[in-house]
């Protein structure tokens, strides 16, 4: 077919087929993007095959983007929390790498096919990036499409049969983690109280410095029958009645230091407006709320942010990151000022600055070549995965330098990320293909069964670690697992046991850093 033979036309129609076969789903499990990879092996096998210069235009947009996306939460891991998810994470990486140095060495497989072997066991399309671009060779594609239909259910079988195995009791694992998450992460409530302290009356907020002291933001002060947006200059006198925001454990405080609790409302206002403005100023990302200075400018009080789908109390020195949506109460007439500044713009949060993404993806280029030299004559370089991968992430905890935001939003990144990944899948997989029958004749079913140890002895290990070196929560070794083995049906599948979201905070810690590990071990692999 002449059709065929144009590439264009075979590329779209790879994905195509490949989307239809990926969202076949069986039990809640489907191949998703990755059935792109089994048509395109197909199409391989027959001798039809996608030029290479798109798997490589595929693979810088598929890594920067997952460098955009990794890096906050990656640096995040290892600065505030989940060290001893990433000691597990570590381990069970690991125990993976060695035991497919181990079987690869008794089986004499060579090694693009088992850098895609190990890939493909962990299900991290990223690592097959990275064995393609070390190994230079279609074998790391068959390897990864070997390993990976186990490496999927593998994952999900072992967390679904977990509780029974090791005898958990998941309701009795939630409720420990809700008494520790009230600890560490206090809901936010709003409760109001009425000036009576004589300690406090006459005075203004300012020299009562209720922030501070409390750890509560007061957001609205009742005047006789006039609501106020408060500033550091308020005055609160005898009868007033204020509203705080904050932690019980701050509104508490907020009783003692103000006067009792009121069931009595505070109206809004005709010169009163309390609302959410979304930051998509450029200009203030990275500043602070005292760098804003929001009080003195407007008068206006930020109670509370709300970024990722979580609540911040905020303080005089939370940063402002793109996209936060701040909940503002001021006086009306200013209300426009305070949105102007903010950019409270949500089309913004679509557009697509492509200048920051070419200048990156250069950078890592560049980096990547660049040899570093150790002791013995031993040269190492990242390569075209590791430069971008490394730039990209920490392009993405810098955040912006001046006028660049080198950041997108989340709905581009999805997308630059997921075209990306089909290019590079519709390519790598034809090239592939043409090697198929070669392999199966050479090794048989013996690489399947091999994938599989690949995947099981990595959670066993892990949950060893889990078990008996750090005593996780059962909930948090469930993601944190699922995370090592970059695993989402997997998560899925732990997500419909629990109602807790312990699992998909797990995951997302140890996500980033198992999906770096593995990169970094395959290109060590091809070295040694």
């Amino acid at each position: 077919m002449t059709l065929l033979q144009q590439s264009y036309f075979t590329l779209f129609l790879i994905i195509a087929l490949g989307f239809l076969l990926g969202n076949i789903r069986i039990r809640r499990i489907s191949l998703d993007a990755s059935a792109v990879l089994f048509i395109a092996l197909l199409f391989g096998h027959f001798g039809i095959v996608i030029p290479k210069e798109f798997q490589y235009l595929g693979l810088v947009l598929f890594i920067y983007t997952i460098g955009l996306q990794a890096g906050p939460g990656f640096f995040y891991s290892f600065r505030k929390q989940g060290k001893q998810l990433i000691l597990v994470t570590f381990i069970l990486v690991m125990s993976g790498w060695l035991t497919t140095l181990l079987l690869g060495k008794l089986f004499h497989i060579e090694t693009p096919l088992l850098t895609g072997l190990f890939t493909g066991a962990l299900t991290s399309t990223p690592g097959l990036a990275a064995a393609i671009d070390t190994t230079h060779s279609p074998l790391a594609s068959i390897g990864y499409g070997i390993a990976y239909p186990f490496g999927v259910l593998g994952v999900i079988l072992f967390v679904r049969l977990y509780p029974l195995i090791f005898k958990v009791d998941l309701s009795f694992a939630e409720k420990e983690l809700e008494e520790e998450k009230k600890e560490r992460y206090p809901e936010l409530l709003r409760k109001n109280f009425v000036v009576e302290n004589e300690n406090v009356v006459g005075k203004t907020i300012g020299e009562l410095r209720v922030r501070s002291m409390t750890g509560a933001n007061i957001s609205r002060v009742l005047k006789e029958h006039d609501a106020i947006t408060p500033d550091e200059t308020t005055i609160l006198e005898r009868g007033d009645v204020i509203r705080a925001v904050g932690p019980q454990e701050a509104l508490e405080k907020v009783g003692l230091l103000i006067g009792p609790e009121t069931d009595r409302e505070i109206p809004l206002g005709k010169d009163y407006e309390v609302r959410s403005v979304l930051v998509t100023n450029k200009k203030i990302v990275n500043k602070t709320l005292a760098d804003l200075n929001l009080w003195h400018q407007f008068h206006a009080t930020v109670t509370r942010i709300r970024r990722s789908g979580i609540d911040i109390v905020p303080t005089p020195d939370t940063q402002i990151r793109f996209g936060d949506k701040l909940v503002v109460a001021c006086n009306r007439q200013r209300m426009p000022q305070v949105m102007r500044l903010l950019g409270n713009d949500e089309r913004k949060l679509s557009d697509t600055d492509f200048l920051p993404v070419a200048i990156g993806i250069v950078i890592g280029i560049l980096l990547g070549k660049v040899n570093i030299g150790f002791s013995g004559g031993f040269t190492f370089r990242l390569g075209l995965t590791g430069g971008i991968l490394i730039t990209a992430m920490v392009l993405a905890g810098i955040g912006k330098t001046g006028p660049v935001v080198w950041t997108l939003s989340g709905a581009a990144t999805q997308v630059l990320k997921q075209f990306g990944l089909l290019l590079f899948l519709a390519s790598v997989g034809t090239h592939a293909g043409v090697h198929l029958s070669s392999i199966y004749q050479q090794y048989g079913l013996m690489l399947f069964f091999i994938g599989a140890v690949i995947t099981l002895i990595p959670m066993i290990a892990g949950t060893w670690a889990g078990h008996h070196l750090f005593g996780l929560n059962p909930l948090k070794l469930m993601g944190t697992l699922t995370g090592g083995m970059t695993s989402t049906p997997g998560l899925a599948v732990v997500d419909s046991l629990t109602d807790s979201n312990a699992p998909q905070i797990a995951y997302a810690t140890v996500y980033p850093f198992a999906m770096v590990m593995i990169i970094l071990l395959v290109q060590l692999t091809a070295l040694l």
